[in-house]
Parts: structure tokens; C-alpha cells; sequence
């Protein structure tokens, strides 16, 4: 069964940093890409970053190129999202999941960011 459990996320203040995490269990994390999404209050989930199964290619949304950065550690089956430079609008709650996503989400994890 696939298990996907994120974790990190807080209250920081504009220009801050957070690092998310992501515990997966239930698949074969090291052959798959996988991906952070995030939904805002009000707003439909949308795509943050990928990287493949290997580590070596990632893409990023534009809102979050420059500022994040997506990581992997297919030892110990996790997944990491570096939050830099944080501004209010990186307020929601963020998920992890393969790319493409699967069926099976995560609880996510919140992140808020506000003065």
C-alpha cells in the first residue's frame, strides 16, 4: 500500500526558509519521478516540482524557480522540497506524490507564510 507522509511545514515570516519532507513507503521509490504540489485556500492543487528517478533533472514552476529546490534520497525512500526566500502567496498545503501523480495522497503538510 502506498503511503505518502509529509512533513516540515510551519508558520514562517516573508523571506524565510522551511525544508519539507516526504516519507514514502508501499512502492519502489527509487524508480519512480517523483513531485511536490501545493493547494491554496480557495484554489485548486497545482504543480511545484519534479525530479527524476535518478536526481538529476528537475523542473520547476515558474512562481518557484530560484527559490526552491527539490531533492531526493532514494536510501532512505524521501523526498525533500528546500523552501527559500518564502512569500506569502507559497501559502498552502503542500503534497508529494510520483509524477505523474498517482491516485494516493498524502495528508500534506500546512506552510504559512505571513508577517
Amino acid at each position: 500500500q502506498v503511503q505518502l507522509v509529509e512533513s516540515g511545514g510551519g508558520f514562517v515570516q516573508p523571506g524565510g526558509s522551511l525544508r519539507l519532507s516526504c516519507a514514502t513507503s508501499g512502492f519502489t521509490f527509487s524508480s519512480y519521478t517523483m513531485s511536490w504540489f501545493r493547494q491554496a485556500p480557495g484554489k485548486g492543487r497545482e504543480f511545484v516540482a519534479r525530479i527524476d528517478y535518478s536526481g538529476d533533472n528537475t523542473v520547476y514552476a515558474d512562481s518557484v524557480k530560484g527559490r526552491f529546490t527539490i531533492s531526493r534520497d532514494s536510501a532512505k525512500n524521501t523526498l525533500y522540497l528546500q523552501m527559500n526566500s518564502l512569500k506569502p502567496e507559497d501559502t498552502a498545503i503542500y503534497y508529494c506524490n510520483t509524477y505523474p501523480p498517482g491516485a494516493r495522497w498524502g495528508q500534506g503538510t500546512q506552510v504559512t507564510v505571513s508577517s
